[in-house]
């Protein structure tokens, strides 16, 4: 990606934003770091405005400067092994995806809950082959209390967040079907947590169903679930099937990272 300031910056995208990035992608090519006279000359951009952004990027270690020589620091270091770690897990689940799609003959997801936005978004995915099936693109977000991955996840969080988030969050409707009420979904969570197993029929979209399994870690907490989903029209009868493979291939999952399978 390259986001030097040189580029014009379409309205859309703040000025602020893009300039932080290109200071980013610009020290990252530049070994011994860059001045700030050169980083203006590199982005295009005003010193006056380069400092404004400078300055608290240092001040949180995602930049540092040593004698007037700008260069990338521990904080943005940091945040680039997290990627990278994500990115590994992601490798890690693909072959178990790969099999629940081939035994479901659905289409399948990996889902990662964000504890700020308090959605699960789905990070990797394979689409049924068959000719009506139910698929959502990857990168796509549900809200927790309405989709079968997310109230996984959300069964297996600290329960003082759980509280906090059943509590401040308001609960709407996104099909025909009436919205789950709180006290419904502190039942349902519970459920979840003894059975290892969330199921969703139209809480989030017309005529899909699916079910998911948390990814339980150290703790018995779960930020991640896999999910299978499917036309609700043939869901009901598949569920027995769809349920006993999740769980096998769950515990497998549980067995390689070394973590219990929830149930």
């Amino acid at each position: 990606m390259n986001v030097s300031s040189k580029s014009a910056v379409p309205a859309s995208e703040p000025r602020s934003l893009m300039r932080i990035l290109g200071i980013f992608e610009t020290l990252a090519r530049s070994r011994n770091g860059m001045t700030l006279a050169e980083l203006s000359a590199a982005l295009a951009a005003p010193k006056s405005s380069l400092l404004l952004l400078l300055r608290p990027l240092v001040a949180h270690s995602y930049l540092v400067n040593v004698s007037g020589q700008y260069g990338l620091g521990s904080s943005i270091f940091q945040l680039s092994s997290e990627v990278l770690a994500a990115r590994e897990f992601t490798k890690v689940i693909r072959p178990y995806l790969e099999e629940l799609a081939e035994r479901s003959d659905e289409s399948v997801y990996l889902a990662v809950l964000d504890q700020n936005a308090r959605v699960a978004t789905y990070i990797e995915g394979i689409e049924s082959r068959q000719a009506v099936r139910y698929a959502v693109p990857v990168g796509t977000s549900r809200p927790l209390y309405a989709s079968a991955a997310g109230k996984a996840m959300l069964a297996f969080q600290a329960e003082d967040w759980a509280d906090s988030y059943i509590k401040d969050t308001e609960f709407k409707s996104l099909t025909s079907k009436p919205v789950i009420k709180k006290p419904a979904l502190r039942s349902e969570l519970i459920a979840i947590r003894q059975d290892g197993v969330s199921v969703n029929v139209g809480d989030a979209v017309e005529g899909a169903a699916g079910i998911a399994t948390p990814i339980v870690a150290e703790g018995n907490w779960a930020t991640h679930a896999l999910l299978i989903v499917a036309p609700s029209t043939r869901f009901e009868k598949a569920l027995p099937t769809l349920r006993k493979l999740l769980l096998d291939v769950t515990h497998k999952v549980s067995k390689t990272l070394g973590t219990a399978p929830a149930n």
